[in-house]
């Protein structure tokens, strides 16, 4: 039972395995598109920046579009009239590993044709930057936020491109990039000394300690405070029970 255990931790220690790198990430193409107006259209329009299209899940369909131009073609599919995707109901990342590019997703739908589409576009490692889409969907302010924190893609053009879950010193990377350890960049010791230093203050913004300090309720002023009986409750049965 012991031997189990430790190889089970020894497992944890050497981080997440890399997806299969023979496994082919979108070679072919399936579906009609026909059957989609705005994968049709997205063929018709942008033939060099479609790089694949997918069917998955019965009725979600999928279209992999080069970097480039995806500022122009999420333009396009939020004011074409024949398309009209006036929701973005999503912006998240994944990383394959092995040296991949890590893909943003954008998840739409149109409200005025009913349909759904998923836009996906690889980033890079040499670069990992991409044109931020807040501009034209508000939702993704803080989801481009989440993927800059979690993946380490910059968003150009973003008004207020930070850390959204992590700490704004957060020293340790990325953690939900491939090769990012499942314990953290750090010691467990240089992680307690930075934790135990760490001021609450950080955590504020300026305008935020400007409105005034946080309000301190003294022990005495909460004994002071009549207990709640069922008494107050009409009808209750429970007389003089203390809630």
């Amino acid at each position: 039972m012991a031997d189990e255990n430790e190889s089970d931790l020894d497992a944890v220690a050497d981080g997440p395995l890399e997806s299969d790198r023979g496994q082919a990430l979108h070679q072919v193409s399936r579906g009609d598109p026909s059957l989609h107006p705005s994968v049709e259209s997205l063929l018709a329009g942008f033939p060099d920046e479609v790089q694949s299209y997918q069917l998955t899940a019965g009725d979600q369909w999928v279209v992999w579009v080069r970097p480039e131009r995806i500022h122009e073609i999420m333009t396009w599919l939020k004011e074409d009239g024949a398309q009209a995707y006036d929701m973005m109901s999503d912006v998240t990342g994944v990383d394959y590993g092995g040296g991949r590019p890590v893909e943003v997703v954008y998840q739409m739908f149109s409200t005025t044709h009913g349909r759904a589409l998923r836009i996906r576009c690889p980033i890079p490692l040499e670069t990992m930057e991409t044109d931020s889409v807040y501009d034209l969907w508000k939702s993704a302010d803080w989801l481009e936020r989440e993927v800059f924190d979690l993946f380490g893609i910059t968003f150009n053009g973003h008004p207020d491109l930070r850390r959204i879950l992590m700490p704004d010193d957060y020293a340790e990377g990325h953690p939900l990039r491939k090769d990012f350890p499942l314990r953290g960049r750090f010691s467990r010791a240089e992680q307690t000394r930075r934790a135990l230093a760490q001021n609450v203050e950080r955590f504020y913004s300026a305008e935020d300690l400007e409105s005034g300090e946080p309000q301190e309720v003294e022990v005495a002023e909460l004994s002071a405070v009549p207990a709640k009986t069922s008494d107050d409750v009409p009808g209750s049965p429970l007389n003089g029970v203390d809630l």
